[in-house]
């Protein structure tokens, strides 16, 4: 070039070239039009020759010539063709600029350059003045940064009306160029082509089978030519591998296979442009559709398949599937055997699967996610990219997805609007995801290690793993893994790296590379990378770290360009592989992982962390065979929300008051992309939702009032409403009480809407000048007033002591009704009879389901029942007598109806018409609670007796007997003890306690014990004077035996086998005391006068009744042994009956303790039940069916008063009621009358009247 600027060299073109032949043409194409298309096949010349042409035409002058390429290497190649071509030194007139290394001067007017280089140059020129030409080379390929600057430069060719654009591209639908330039001219340009045949040949072996197809078309084209090179397209690296062993295998001659793919190396890459002896088959990707051109090749295999870069708009994750090409990229693979000679392709599919295909390749725009795009166009102010002219517009949901990652980094705002992080990542040479990494990074005191990383990952991994060497590749790499982190471990091979660098020559560490499976030229490119990086930081006055940053720094500046890639372990199998599965190949099973939106993942194979930690992050999430994130490392949950907080959403559940904390809480979840982070965790509501949070707070601490306040109003409050509530309870109505919602209004109306918890509420409250404003009046909450509230009295009282009642009104409750507060001392004190009556409100229900509980042979006599209820509860008195007694009474008063009461089944009446008994202890506690009475004695009797006891002597510790309080262990031999009570009473919290004190028989003396019956305490005080006086009697008992001996003698004969001689003697004397005192007209002694009264009233009696006593037991002995000859014999199996009544009859009349037992008027008696019992035995046979009529009638009879004896028991009666101890002898009258009448009966008995006795107890 001249000083004065022109061209000083000597342009020609190659005549071998066609475009060469076509260089007017298009020269005068470029003079007329703004835009020019130029069609040309790969190897037309057209990239070296069309920047020559607009040399030639004069343009590079006034700008610069710049030319594009879509890769670093043909940007660089062209640029070293062009200036050779011109016979000039690189970097003078043409020179070339790629991503961080640019080879130029003032004096170059020819550019090459990547075409982001040129989108780069954009935001500091924003009309690209400094150009005069622009040649968009490759244009076909539709790569995303070719269509965004073609949709940029046709805005800008309206503002520079002489700017020149040219645009090449493949015979690849030119038109849509053409079209989007307003029908632009298009020159094309025919490649150096020969003509080629097109064969099909889809697999006719398995289906799937496409090494073995590959196989077939190899011999198919040897037996064309042997020593034509062939290049076999296939999807990827799997296929190459699978493919090369079996052409291996086959051992075809003078053949060499070579792979080509873009993660080979550079070394191995060059092989396939060498030259070389025989046939060279060459194995490759798409790569060498379009971006290489592989010299000598004549023959082509199509395997119609291609790994194609896909963006999973609903994961989110950039996918590489393999999917059939189009038929473009067909004709384009076929092409590549014109070139030499004329050509063969075979397809290794059918015509009619070309023929459906899809004309054209699918535009990258619509492949990949847009947010790089988008955040140069927010930068450059061109508008929104909805509306931004492209030749294939993107989809609506392809821009969403571009706005929610830019969202997810932080470049813009809810509303779309740069922000200062966005304005930051568009000055950055990296992908917007490592552009925010070096932002977080710089903040994180790890800026060292984020440029280190983001070279890193924006190049092809350095580490290299051949496919015949893998082992010994993942051997040399081993030194470097890390356990938790890919990222440590790219750190640890730079650090490596870097300190060889260090220490070695330039050749040294290349060899060193190499014998460590790592690229040397990555190696040289991620250092440049790093240069620009940083150069880029400082110029933002960023502070880089002197010191190493921590693991958690370098990790929470990865996750702020990467939440997407998150993961959580997934405890479920691995997908299409169980367990056994996995240990029959002698491996486990892969863990896999949940990423957000519900995809799963496994950690790449290559991966260098071996501890698997339930939560990762990777750089990168693809597709291929699965789902795999490369570049992983462990991270912690808890560093997510802080570094997501614009991302993650939040839920909360169950929001209630919190009495404790003053405040209404409620459970969050917060998630990011669907991955649960943070589970369950207590928070403060108010903030959430003011307005919830203020509703809880006035109805569950103020309405139902629990609230922890000093502030008298709440307590007064609450008492007032539980009053009223108890009147509902008795009258089981729910219309006294204001509802809820009133009370709601209430507080509503009087708090203002900031008030929302405690601490508001006594921020406000503190301040008013009318505290007594929260006060409820009476008026405000009761609603009426039921006239027969004084039907359900507040306390029971029973003989001696008050019980406090409750009434609750709830169906579903347990304590539905009435409940007797029972303090534990008095529980053994209960019986059921007051029970029965319930209260007087609720008799009337009580009776009507107690007339429903009978049988219907009676029940239909009372209809309607209500009426028979009504007229029942103003018959009886309430309280008189036992309640089922009293019905039975009045009904058959009625009508003539006999009930009887066991006929009435109070079990079956609702829960809340009977009594519930809350057992309490001294101190209020709840001990049990139940609505039978009798379960609850017999469970907590002996704790209720020792609390009684406790209350009259609270030294002492220890029950004696279940029934009795003892006072003093220690025992008596005569009158020692004072005056004795009838009862003694306490008063203790409003309780009123009573105990019943009395002698107690201990066999060789007597001791004072209170017990709490006075039944038992009186029948055991009369079992104790008994003793007492045997014991001070002792001597005139002694001249009585002396006096009766002989007949004593033969007593001590006839009781042998039953006892001692002793134990006969001893029942004797208190039978006669026993007796004597039922004679006597004095009570019981209760103190040592009457008790020497008594002894002088006896004294003079006691030989006679004795002497009586000894006669009558000698009289039942002698009998007992008469009869126990006669059952001894053999009868007849039909006698069995009568005999076995007779055998009951007498072991009920004469065992051990008879004597005892036998209430003394009777005792006479025994030898005439038995004198009966032989008169029976004689004539029994005489008249069987009357015989077992009697016996029927006496057993039926028998059974009844058993069942009188349960019932009193069941109602709490521990003693036996003085008529049903005296109906079991009249029973044996009866039997007298029934079989030995001649023996006669005391006064009148006969089945009927024993039966009415029965009824009326």
């Amino acid at each position: 070039m001249g000083a004065n600027g022109e061209l000083s060299v000597t342009i020609d073109y190659p005549e071998s070239l066609p475009v060469s032949a076509r260089r007017h043409d298009i020269a005068a194409a470029i003079r007329a039009h703004q835009v020019v298309v130029i069609a040309g096949e790969t190897g037309s010349g057209k990239t070296t020759q069309l920047p020559k042409i607009c040399l030639e035409l004069g343009y590079g002058t006034a700008g610069v010539i710049g030319h594009t390429q879509p890769r670093r290497i043909a940007a660089r190649s062209v640029a070293e063709r062009i200036a050779t071509e011109l016979n000039t030194p690189l970097g003078e007139l043409v020179g070339y600029k790629v991503r961080f290394n640019d080879l130029l001067s003032n004096r170059s007017r020819i550019k090459l350059m990547t075409d982001g280089i040129l989108l780069a140059e954009l935001q500091q020129d924003r009309w690209l003045r400094r150009y005069e030409v622009l040649i968009i080379d490759e244009a076909h390929e539709r790569s995303l940064n070719i269509d965004f600057l073609l949709g940029v430069l046709k805005q800008l060719l309206a503002r520079r009306r002489d700017l020149k654009l040219i645009i090449t591209s493949a015979t690849i639908n030119t038109a849509r160029f053409s079209a989007f330039f307003n029908q632009a001219p298009i020159i094309e340009v025919s490649g150096r082509c020969y003509p080629v045949e097109i064969l099909y040949r889809p697999p006719t072996g398995e289906e799937g089978d496409l090494p073995t197809a590959v196989l077939e078309a190899v011999h198919e084209l040897t037996r064309l030519d042997p020593l034509g090179d062939i290049l076999v397209f296939l999807a990827g690296e799997r296929d190459i591998r699978e493919v090369g062993e079996l052409l291996a295998k086959a051992n075809l001659r003078q053949t060499e296979t070579l792979p080509l793919y873009s993660r080979l190396s550079i070394r191995d890459q060059d092989r396939i442009f060498r030259s070389h002896t025989g046939r060279r088959i060459v194995l490759a990707t798409n790569v060498a559709e379009t971006s290489l051109t592989v010299p000598g090749i004549r023959f082509v295999i199509d395997s119609g398949l291609a790994r194609i870069s896909r963006y999973s708009h609903r994961t989110g994750v950039q996918r590489l599937p393999i999917e059939a090409i189009s038929q473009a990229s067909a004709n384009q693979r076929s092409g590549r055997c014109g070139r030499v000679a004329a050509g063969v392709a075979i397809r290794l599919y059918s015509e009619e699967d070309f023929n459906g295909r899809d004309p054209f390749p699918t535009p990258e725009i619509q492949r990949v996610n847009l947010a790089s795009v988008m955040l140069q166009m927010a930068l450059l102010r061109l508008g929104k990219i909805e509306q931004f002219a492209f030749i294939d517009p993107p989809e609506g949901r392809a821009i969403r997805e571009g706005y929610q990652l830019l969202y997810e980094l932080g470049a813009i705002d809810e509303q779309r609007r740069l922000s200062a992080i966005g304005r930051q990542l568009a000055q950055l040479p990296v992908d917007p995801r490592l552009g925010r990494l070096l932002i977080a990074a710089a903040k994180e005191g790890a800026l060292q290690e984020g440029v280190v990383l983001a070279a890193a990952l924006s190049l092809p991994d350095l580490r290299e793993r051949p496919a015949d060497k893998q082992q010994q590749a993942d051997q040399a790499h081993q030194p470097f893994n890390d356990s938790r982190s890919d990222f440590i471990t790219l750190l640890n091979l730079w650090a490596y790296l870097n300190e060889q660098q260090q220490i070695v020559s330039q050749n040294q560490l290349r060899k060193l590379c190499r014998q460590s499976f790592l690229n040397w030229l990555r190696w040289r490119e991620w250092r440049d990378i790093v240069r620009q990086l940083t150069e880029q930081a400082r110029q933002l006055n960023w502070i880089f770290n002197r010191q190493p940053a921590d693991y958690g720094a370098i990790h929470r500046s990865l996750l702020t360009g990467l939440l997407a890639h998150i993961g959580y372990k997934d405890r479920s199998e691995a997908e299409g592989e169980s367990p056994k599965e996995g240990k029959k190949r002698g491996k486990r099973p892969q863990e896999r992982y949940l990423g957000g939106k519900g995809m799963r993942f496994d950690i790449f194979p290559g991966s260098g962390v071996s501890q698997r930690a339930d939560w990762i992050v990777a750089a990168e999430l693809v597709e291929t065979s699965r789902r795999f994130g490369r570049t992983v490392a462990a991270i912690e949950v808890e560093w997510l929300e802080p570094l997501a907080g614009h991302l993650v959403k939040r839920s909360y559940a169950d929001p209630h008051w919190e009495r404790r904390r003053g405040r209404v809480s409620a459970w969050e979840q917060v998630t990011l992309n669907g991955l649960i982070i943070v589970a369950r965790r207590r928070v403060d509501y108010g903030p959430v939702d003011p307005e919830l949070a203020r509703e809880i707070f006035i109805r569950q601490a103020l309405v139902e009032g629990d609230f922890e306040t000093t502030e008298p109003f709440l307590a007064a409050n609450r008492s007032l409403v539980a009053e009223i509530e108890q009147l509902e309870a008795k009258a089981r109505r729910r219309d006294i009480l204001v509802d809820a919602a009133t009370l709601y209004q209430f507080y509503d109306q009087r708090l203002p809407a900031q008030v929302r918890d405690s601490r508001s509420f006594h921020s406000w409250y503190a301040k008013q000048a009318d505290p007594e404003r929260l006060y409820l009046q009476r008026e405000d909450v009761q609603q009426q007033l039921p006239s027969d509230i004084h039907l359900y009295p507040d306390q029971l009282q029973l003989d001696g002591c008050q019980l406090r009642l409750t009434y609750h009104f709830d169906p579903s409750h347990k304590a539905d009704g009435v409940t007797a507060i029972v303090p534990l001392p008095l529980l053994t004190q209960l019986t059921l009879e007051p029970f029965e009556w319930l209260v007087p409100g609720m008799l009337y229900e009580r009776l009507v389901a107690l007339l429903k509980s009978l049988p219907k042979a009676l029940r239909r006599n009372f209809v309607p029942t209500t009426d028979f209820a009504r007229a029942l509860q103003q018959r009886l008195e309430f309280g008189r007598q036992p309640l089922l007694a009293a019905m039975s009474h009045e009904l058959q008063r009625m009508t003539g109806v006999e009930v009887p009461p066991e006929a009435f089944r109070p079990e079956r009446v609702s829960d809340h018409l009977q009594f519930n008994f809350q057992l309490q202890n001294e101190r209020n506690r709840v001990v049990a609670e139940s609505r039978d009475l009798i379960a609850l004695q017999r469970a907590y009797g002996p704790q209720a007796r020792q609390q009684l006891q406790q209350q009259f002597n609270p030294t002492t510790e220890g029950v004696a007997a279940s029934a009795r309080l003892p006072a003093q262990p220690c025992r008596y031999q005569s009158w020692q003890i004072g005056e004795i009570a009838e009862v003694e009473q306490r008063q203790q919290h409003g309780i009123h306690y009573q105990a019943w004190p009395a002698l107690v028989d201990c066999g060789d003396g007597v001791e004072l014990q209170r017990f709490d019956n006075r039944h038992q305490a009186a029948e055991a005080h009369r079992q104790g004077v008994w003793r007492l006086l045997r014991l001070t009697e002792a001597q005139r008992f002694k001249g009585v035996a002396k006096s009766l001996q002989q007949p004593l003698q033969q007593a001590c004969l006839l009781y042998a086998p039953l006892g001692s001689c002793q134990q006969l003697t001893e029942q004797l004397w208190l039978a006669t005391l026993h007796h004597l005192i039922t004679q006597s007209q004095h009570p019981l002694p209760r103190s040592a006068t009457a008790f020497e009264r008594l002894q002088s009233e006896l004294a003079p009696r006691l030989h006679e009744t004795a002497a009586a006593m000894v006669h009558a037991v000698v009289a039942a002995l002698q009998q007992q042994q008469q009869c126990r000859k006669l059952l001894k014999k053999a009868l007849p199996p039909s006698y069995l009956e009568q005999l076995t009544d007779m055998e009951q009859q007498l072991q009920g009349l004469i065992y051990p303790d008879f004597i005892s037992h036998t209430p003394p008027q009777w005792l006479p008696r025994l030898a005439i039940y038995l004198q009966g019992m032989a008169l029976r035995y004689e004539k029994m046979g005489q008249n069987l069916a009357r015989e077992r009529e009697a016996q029927r009638q006496i057993e039926q009879l028998s059974r009844q008063w058993q069942q009188k004896l349960a019932q009193a028991q069941q109602r709490g009666q521990r003693e036996r009621p003085a008529e049903l101890v005296e109906f079991r002898w009249w029973l044996e009258e009866l039997r007298l009358s029934l079989f030995a009448q001649q023996l006669g009966v005391l006064g009148k008995v006969s089945v009927k009247r024993l039966q009415g006795q029965l009824e009326a107890f």
